[in-house]
């Protein structure tokens, strides 16, 4: 698969990735634990805005990843 391919899809993985776990993460603020705590909230709201990133690594590694070189 050439590298513009894998970009490709990989650019329409990474929105599909980021507007679920966007969603996800409004809908476990609003358990009450989080909702009524302040601190807790402010650390949910750290690690969900920054969680996204571990599963986003090996999508952007493999669409970066260099083409085949042709055999001839």
């Amino acid at each position: 698969m050439h590298i513009r391919t894998r970009k490709l899809i990989g650019t329409v993985g990474l929105f599909v990735l980021v507007t679920l776990w966007a969603l996800i993460a409004m809908a476990f603020a609003q358990f009450p634990p989080i909702r009524d705590n302040g601190w807790l909230s402010a650390l949910y709201y750290v690690v969900a805005g920054l969680g996204w990133v571990l599963p986003a690594m090996p999508l952007v590694g493999w669409m970066v990843r260099p083409d085949k070189p042709a055999a001839n």
